[in-house]
């Protein structure tokens, strides 16, 4: 008999079954229908030697000193500060938007006072902001709207800014200085030996025991176990009762090369007519040392592996149905991007799975392992 069924092994899974194995006695089966560990955050090493994400890049930050803690338990960190460019107007520019970004674009010599002055001066006022477009614009007009937001939106969401709620591009910030990190968290740094060997080292515990290539349905009933962690799709846990979920998907192309270096940043974004929306080379999240590099486009679409929840008001009512269910479900803790339905970075997800453990176990605080 094990005490918890945990079903997904990404974030949300790992975290809860290691915790409630090394921190409280339990039994856990941890169960994925992927034939690795890791979620979305898996990496490998590629035929050539090269270590990739395979799921699109992610980049660790957080300002929880609890969540980087915790984490530390599992893996030594390489320091990294995240760094973005956009391909706009023939121009490789920092993004977010900066004092170099507009000096560069414009052909202008700005200070960051200048800089104020200019973006009061073209941004368009906004009784109330409502919508992705309405928190760009507001904040730096029309033109750089149209040319770093507007169809990188687009391609991503399959859906014009106007028509999105305003925490899409809000995640994004404007700055008036030099800053061209893309996060400002005070812990930013990737696991030295890459996600996946955490993953590996978070759960190798003789309480947990992990099945893969696995759909949960198959087993439930053949396996007994005390109460559930689930980790995927709300709605398909409920049968999709009252309609799917939006969810955005991607592909991901990978490309190995014969050269040492094959862009300017570690992302580059595309708000133009390319059908991808970024590339990501590996070797600046990594620090490999390599001859070739590895690199990935990424194309969004509307049908595949879910992503990215849809944030639109509609979208979250129909969450707040499939949630008053899972509320009402005994015996069953929902956690997790999928689960949950929110747009979470990894630290938000980790840090709703300390939660959670916490909630029902009734510790309050971790343990040391």
């Amino acid at each position: 008999m094990f005490d918890y069924l945990i079903v997904g092994a990404g974030y949300a899974g790992s975290v809860l079954a290691e915790r409630l194995a090394a921190g409280a006695g339990r039994k856990v089966l941890i169960v994925d229908k992927r034939p690795h560990i890791g979620g979305n955050a898996y990496d490998h090493y590629n035929d050539a030697g090269l270590l990739v994400h395979k799921y699109g890049p992610h980049i660790f930050h957080t300002n929880s000193r609890e969540v980087f803690e915790y984490l530390s338990r599992f893996t030594e960190w390489r320091p990294y500060e995240h760094r973005v460019r956009a391909s706009v107007d023939g121009q490789i520019l920092p993004i977010p938007i900066n004092l170099d970004t507009v000096n560069k674009l414009y052909g202008l010599s700005l200070t960051s006072f200048q800089l104020e002055e200019f973006f009061a001066s073209v941004a368009e006022k906004r009784e109330q902001i409502r919508t992705s477009e309405d928190v760009i614009v507001s904040k730096v007009g029309r033109d750089l709207y149209e040319k770093f937001f507007r169809s990188y939106t687009r391609k991503q969401w399959g859906l014009d800014p106007s028509e999105l709620d305003a925490q899409v591009t809000a995640r994004v910030p404007v700055r008036t200085n030099r800053d061209d990190r893309y996060f400002t968290d005070t812990y930013q740094a990737m696991p030295k030996r890459g996600y996946t060997r955490m993953f590996e080292n978070m759960l190798d515990h003789s309480n947990i025991r992990i099945m893969l290539n696995t759909d949960y349905r198959e087993i439930e009933r053949m396996i007994p176990f005390r109460e559930m962690i689930y980790t995927g799709p709300v709605d398909e846990y409920f049968d999709f009762r009252f309609g799917k979920l939006p969810y955005r998907s991607l592909e991901f192309k990978h490309e190995t090369h014969d050269q040492q270096v094959w862009q300017s940043a570690p992302v580059v974004n595309y708000p133009n007519e390319h059908p991808y929306t970024r590339i990501t080379e590996f070797k600046y999240l990594t620090g490999q040392d390599h001859a070739k590099t590895s690199i990935v486009y990424e194309f969004p679409q509307a049908e595949g592996d879910p992503y990215y929840p849809v944030p639109r008001p509609e979208n979250t009512e129909l969450y707040k149905k499939y949630q008053a269910l899972a509320d009402a479900t005994p015996g069953v803790h929902f956690a997790g991007r999928l689960a949950t339905y929110k747009y979470y970075n990894q630290d938000q997800v980790a840090a709703q799975a300390l939660t959670l453990y916490k909630k029902i176990t009734g510790v309050k605080q971790p343990d040391r392992k």
